[in-house]
């Protein structure tokens, strides 16, 4: 049975394994915290702060949980390290706030300031350790979701052929394919496991996580009493295209309709998403100016330097934003001012020769892009969305690409999805690839997911990766 097989699922194993590793490492954090606040004294310890073990484990209790409420040990995650990353500094930062809210109620287990800050820094630092050598043990291989696919034909194909490298299957293991009627068997022998008729025993056998349903005939083929009886028992059960969706995170525009924006799970635009992403975007934003007001003084010096006194240090240009409405984003100047003197609207290319010397570092620093936090503070764009295009581009694109205007249902971006996952743009066919990027963001945008593209950008401007 399902719940026998599920104690000794590996992936399982391995996750009850590394909640305890990092319990084990959080206590020793917060005992680390308290012999370096009062520099080794026992008797100092005893005095001014009583027991520790008992503070020790409601520390790491509190943090495990907010861990756990975080999916960190969810063996169906398709994170990388960024993602960890992300849900352990929000879990970090609500297991915090909820362990002052404790002291509040229950004076007796009062921790100081101090402590409390030193023991969350180390905690989170050997949590992150933890993760990253757990990923790098077999690429992830100790949480990968075990996946079985219904199908072998053309659709299923898609599958063996298209993620292939190991990078491609971080986060999942294909167990092995079952053919279905109506399939022209296209996938090798050697990867086919069974028979439609034996789904339910290779579920419990393999150890099956998920099941992707991808026949190239669904009429009468597919075995439903047994897919909902593995649905029953916990086993994840999508279609191909939600399953390619998302490993790639992008969308295929190829298997768009009207119906897929209609039914499909996602595009949430309620009142708390709306609330919480504006919120996000005025505390990123003030943030980001704070810290790079320095920069962006000197960056205007050297760019005045350059051109002379008479040169704009800013450039305005017109863009659409939420809705097709157009508006004026604000860049530091690295093009010349006779950039596009003939009135006509072009693609920057890679050594683009109208870029100034200064320019070209700024824009290989995205430093060019920091005045865009006034656009996002006067609420014309987010911090996280898709590019905002000129409205020339636009006209052009919505033409030649299906659906492009759906990536005007949310505000532009000073940084994306599709900025991280393609290079910058340079031709209608970037563009449409960028597009199934941008859609996936669309439909799957959250605090968590801007969270994660934050961070990633952060490592892009480290690395320098991607600018043009």
């Amino acid at each position: 049975m399902r719940s026998i097989s599920d104690a000794f699922h590996p992936a399982r194993r391995w996750a009850l394994l590394l909640a305890v590793a990092e319990f084990s490492a959080l206590f020793f954090a917060f005992e680390a915290a308290v012999w370096v606040r009062f520099f080794g004294n026992a008797a100092l310890i005893e005095q001014a702060f009583g027991e520790v073990l008992a503070r020790g484990l409601l520390f790491s209790s509190v943090l495990l949980l907010a861990m756990t409420s975080m999916g960190m040990y969810a063996t169906s995650s398709r994170d990388g390290w960024s993602g960890h990353a992300v849900r352990a500094l929000v879990a970090f930062l609500a297991g915090g706030l909820t362990l002052i809210a404790i002291q509040y109620f229950t004076p007796v287990s009062e921790v100081g300031r101090g402590i409390m800050v030193l023991a969350l820094g180390l905690g989170i630092l050997a949590v992150l350790s933890l993760r990253a050598l757990a990923i790098k043990i077999g690429h992830g291989e100790l949480l990968r979701r075990q996946i079985l696919v219904l199908g072998a034909g053309d659709r299923a194909d898609l599958i063996h052929s298209k993620l292939r490298r190991n990078s491609d299957r971080r986060t999942f293991g294909i167990v092995g394919y079952i053919p279905v009627a109506g399939d022209a068997p296209k996938v090798p022998k050697e990867v086919q496991v069974g028979d439609v008729e034996r789904l339910l025993e290779l579920v419990d056998t393999l150890c099956v996580d998920e099941i992707v349903v991808a026949p190239d005939c669904r009429r009468g083929t597919l075995p439903l009493d047994a897919l909902m009886a593995c649905r029953l028992r916990g086993v994840h059960v999508n279609d191909l295209h939600t399953f390619l969706e998302n490993q790639t995170g992008r969308a295929h525009i190829n298997a768009l309709s009207p119906a897929w924006v209609v039914f499909n799970s996602g595009f949430d635009r309620g009142v708390m998403r709306s609330a919480s992403k504006r919120f996000f975007d005025v505390a990123s934003s003030s943030l980001l100016l704070f810290l790079a007001l320095p920069l962006m003084v000197f960056t205007a010096l050297m760019i005045k330097l350059e051109s002379g006194l008479s040169g704009p240090v800013f450039y305005l240009q017109e863009r659409v934003g939420e809705g097709g409405r157009s508006f004026k984003v604000i860049k530091f100047r690295s093009m010349r001012t006779d950039a596009e003197r003939d009135g006509v609207a072009r693609w920057a290319t890679s050594n683009d020769d109208r870029v100034t010397r200064v320019g070209r570092v700024i824009r290989k620093l995205r430093i060019d892009e920091l005045p865009q936090v006034l656009n996002v503070l006067s609420g014309e764009m987010s911090f996280v969305g898709p590019r905002p295009e000129r409205p020339s581009f636009v006209e052009q694109l919505e033409r030649e690409i299906p659906y492009y205007g759906l990536r005007h249902a949310v505000k532009p971006g000073i940084t994306g999805w599709a900025q991280l996952r393609y290079a910058y743009g340079a031709s209608v066919k970037d563009a449409e690839e960028k597009l199934k990027y941008d859609l996936y963001y669309v439909k799957n945008q959250s605090f968590m997911f801007d969270l994660l593209v934050l961070l990633q950008t952060v490592e892009v401007v480290l690395f320098g990766k991607g600018a043009r």
